[in-house]
């Protein structure tokens, strides 16, 4: 074991005892509700991000933006998925007290956000041209295109933010990952409100949607900025080097990662695939699908902080060698996320009406977007669910199931369904949505019955120093 390099910004939580399962609960809200704060702060700059474009004049610039957000996304969570590739080594190195090594997964996953950064921000430049071919109205088709190459220069910041966040969270330094969000959502809504309408005072033009995607850029670089200095400011012990590369560190984080990228590439992708069959249909449909895909992203926020919370908290079990603690912490926190979600799913059904005006007020958009949010509510539980199935997999180092079970619930059923339903049968965007929703359900159950055999038996940690 090597030496400890760092004192812990706050003393991790002890180990819950067998049987205790509200300790567990205990120490798993500790660590989820200010991920979920800042995973919600994170996702609020988006539903900032269409509620202002949602109020310029045409409608194909909100389905432009929706359309442009899902292919952008599609590029970057595969590469937040492979720079995810180091939370298993980094949560169970901390859970196994060895912090240097903890420290080393940390330079490894930087190095790793360069990697893939960098190709991805050129790929960026390329996918737009798919989406005239496709089928997308050309004025949509144009706004997606100029929101893209706008927004595609913070693909390598967003990464690097994706590693710091992850090692900090590993030792229970929550603080400064809400601080950040609450920074970048402030610049955010300042960045937007200049860019996007423009300051005559001042001699900014309105961009529009490219105002739009230059906000997000200087948010992610503010709250990149905010990690930085935490993890700068963290005791170093000296004579303990963590920097060099280290290729077997990397080779287990693209080990891991590849199949988590493409895992949420698969997820992702399914969701924009529907964004660009709405965009098919009309613009109107377009706008309703962005504004309820809005809603339910921000309501996921919360299951995906839950996520996170069992990923390092699942870690930090395996490093330790408690397999008891590993089923605990992983149902545990399913329960959470599935009270949390049936909740949700209730005010989607009372007041979708008023939500839907709340993002895009144009009556219209209204229409399309309400039967959409009525049928997202029935996948709440789904999604919360296989999102921390997901988490707590992650943690344990078993990145392929995820892979697996979103390949076949999200397209051989989801997308097949989506299909039939939405295009065939020809039910438009609900039915494009009700063939999700049953996608989603397939991939909770795969993933919940997976991670129940996973810790039937010992766990293997992923790097061993």
């Amino acid at each position: 074991m090597l030496e400890s390099e760092i004192e812990l910004e706050a003393p991790l939580a002890r180990p819950a005892k067998s049987g205790k399962a509200l300790e567990e609960l205990r120490q798993l809200l500790r660590l989820a509700v200010p991920l979920a704060f800042a995973q919600s702060g994170n996702q609020l700059m988006q539903v900032v991000d269409t509620a202002m474009v949602g109020r310029l004049p045409e409608a194909a610039q909100l389905g432009g933006l929706g359309i442009g957000t899902g292919l952008y996304f599609c590029l970057a969570v595969f590469g937040f998925g492979i720079v995810l590739g180091m939370d298993a080594p980094v949560s169970q190195a901390v859970g196994a007290g060895e912090h240097a090594a903890a420290r080393r997964v940390l330079w490894q996953g930087a190095r790793t956000a360069v990697l893939v950064g960098v190709p991805l921000t050129l790929l960026a430049w390329v996918v737009p041209a798919l989406l005239e071919p496709f089928g997308v109205e050309s004025a949509t088709a144009r706004e997606a295109r100029h929101y893209i190459w706008a927004r595609s220069p913070g693909m390598v910041p967003f990464l690097l933010f994706a590693a710091a966040r992850s090692y900090l969270q590993a030792n229970h330094a929550t603080r400064p990952i809400v601080i950040a969000v609450i920074a970048a959502n402030l610049a955010n809504a300042l960045m937007d409100r200049v860019l996007i309408f423009g300051v005559s005072a001042l001699g900014v033009p309105a961009l529009g949607v490219v105002g739009c995607g230059l906000s997000s850029i200087v948010s992610c670089l503010v709250s990149l900025g905010v990690l930085a200095v935490a993890i700068a400011t963290m005791p170093v012990r000296k004579g303990v080097e963590t920097r060099p590369a280290d290729r077997a560190i990397l080779g287990s984080i693209f080990r891991l990662g590849l199949p988590l990228g493409s895992q949420f590439l698969a997820e992702v992708g399914v969701f924009t695939l529907a964004a660009m069959l709405a965009g098919r249909i009309s613009a109107e449909a377009g706008a309703g699908n962005q504004v309820a895909i809005t809603l339910a992203s921000l309501t996921f926020c919360v299951p995906v902080g839950i996520a996170s919370a069992a990923s390092v908290r699942v870690g930090h079990a395996v490093g330790r060698g408690d397999l008891p603690g590993v089923r605990r912490t992983g149902f545990t926190a399913i329960g959470i996320a599935a009270a949390f979600m049936s909740t949700t799913a209730l005010l989607f059904v009372l007041f979708s009406r008023p939500l839907a005006r709340l993002i895009a007020p144009e009556a219209a958009v209204v229409e399309a977007a309400v039967p959409l949010i009525v049928i997202a509510a029935v996948f709440q539980l789904s999604d919360g669910t296989q999102a921390v199935a997901t988490g707590a997999l992650r943690g344990a180092g078993d990145a392929r199931a995820p892979l697996f079970a979103n390949l076949v619930g999200h397209y051989a059923i989801g997308l097949t369904l989506a299909l039939l339903l939405g295009v065939k049968l020809g039910l438009g965007a609900p039915g494009l949505w009700w063939g999700l929703s049953a996608g989603l359900t397939a991939v909770a159950i795969g993933l919940t019955t997976r991670f129940w055999f996973l810790t039937s038996r010992p766990i293997e940690r992923v790097l061993r120093r």
